[in-house]
């Protein structure tokens, strides 16, 4: 993220509402993690899970495509012996 301005003011009023809402984000995401737990997006239609960054690290090695492979057509994610998960 670039640094803002010096004359913050004198930018649209657009421009700041963004970098505002950049740095609430940015903090909120950091503060999951701290505490450990994982952070909810939207990602191609879909609530997506961001586990903490420690448990992201194993994640990281294994492709993406792969893991898609590897489960059984129609089952969908998110699910865990037959509940929804629900979010805390």
């Amino acid at each position: 993220m670039k640094k803002p301005p010096k004359d913050v003011l004198s930018l649209p009023l657009n421009e700041r509402a963004l970098m505002a809402l950049r740095s609430a984000v940015k903090q909120a995401i950091a503060q999951q993690h701290a505490q450990g737990l994982p952070v909810y997006i939207w990602r191609d239609g879909k609530v997506a899970e961001l586990p903490p960054p420690k448990a992201r690290a194993g994640a990281r090695r294994a492709p993406k495509r792969a893991a898609a492979e590897s489960r059984a057509p129609g089952k969908a994610r998110g699910k865990v012996a037959g509940r929804r998960r629900t979010m805390a």
